[in-house]
């Protein structure tokens, strides 16, 4: 297979940043949810909540979400971590790549829960704020891919195949170079969502949790399709991926949330978040005027002379 044209893998997987290495899958995924956080807090902010507060969630709900996608994968594919050859130790190797989605929003918006919860904000609100920047963070996110050349799909030789080295390749087709850059193509799609959510959140006034799901369904269609050109280890259930299913439930699922959420609450929240208390700032006004000018006593009674 000869290709005209194609797009070449990163001759290493890290970048040096001076003396200091960095992984180019978690400079991705660090700058991914920089991403969500800086829209999310925008958006959270133009529907009357409070600067900060997306941030101070995101304590919450990042750290639960990669602990999350981790769990997911290690899961999913406990067969690269466990069994003869095989280095448990590796299943906590996070910088090597490994993080599925699924596993990471479900405990993610468990964190988030929890964050929202302490602020006395009502999650599905926050959801819709940060829909957009999630799938945001999923398009960087994808990059990571591409450093570690994995993840790619079947082999191509499109002007816009990805060159993958020798030693990434699969077992089956070592002679062959290019393969569908499905990184790229699943990154350009999770732009589009982005872009979709936002629109459909201004034409719609979406609201409790309803842009959320718009993100959940137009990212799992886009995720159907780019996991079925993906040809790396899988399993398979009914001569399908399991992913692909997950995707068409997950799917199935979101779409009947909007239905049945526009019809139960439609309109969205006119509150987001709790204001602050005032600070204390004296007595009343009223009650000073009172107390500078009291009500006229009684008057005196006369006393009679001197006995």
């Amino acid at each position: 297979m000869e290709t005209l044209a194609f797009i070449p893998s990163p001759s290493a997987g890290e970048i040096h940043l001076g003396p200091l290495p960095l992984r180019g899958y978690a400079l991705c995924i660090i700058l991914g949810v920089f991403a969500a956080v800086w829209l999310g807090g925008r958006r959270w902010v133009a529907r009357g909540g409070q600067p900060g507060t997306v941030a101070d969630i995101a304590v919450w709900a990042v750290p639960f979400g990669l602990l999350g996608g981790r769990l997911y994968h290690v899961i999913t594919d406990y067969q690269l971590y466990f069994g003869e050859g095989r280095n448990p130790v590796d299943a906590f190797r996070i910088w090597d790549g490994g993080l599925g989605i699924w596993g990471a929003i479900a405990l993610g918006a468990l964190g988030a829960w929890i964050g929202c919860r302490r602020r006395g904000i009502p999650l599905p609100a926050y959801a819709d704020a940060v829909a957009p920047g999630i799938v945001l963070a999923q398009a960087l996110g994808r990059w990571g891919n591409w450093f570690n050349q994995e993840l790619y799909g079947r082999p191509t030789d499109l002007p816009w195949a990805l060159e993958i080295d020798p030693a990434h390749r699969p077992v089956d087709t070592p002679d062959l170079a290019t393969y569908h850059p499905t990184f790229l193509y699943e990154s350009l799609w999770c732009i589009g969502v982005a872009l979709l959510v936002i629109w459909a959140d201004r034409r719609f006034k979406l609201g409790h949790g309803r842009a959320f799901a718009v993100y959940v369904a137009g990212y799992t269609a886009g995720r159907f399709w780019t996991e079925y050109l993906r040809i790396d280890d899988a399993h398979h259930v009914f001569g399908m991926r399991l992913n692909n299913w997950t995707a068409i439930l997950v799917f199935l699922l979101a779409v009947l949330y909007i239905v049945v959420s526009a019809k139960k609450r439609p309109g969205r929240e006119e509150v987001v978040e709790p204001q602050p208390d005032e600070p204390d700032g004296g007595a009343d006004p009223e009650a000073e005027s009172a107390d500078e000018h009291p009500a006229d006593e009684e008057p005196a009674r006369k006393r009679g002379p001197a006995s």
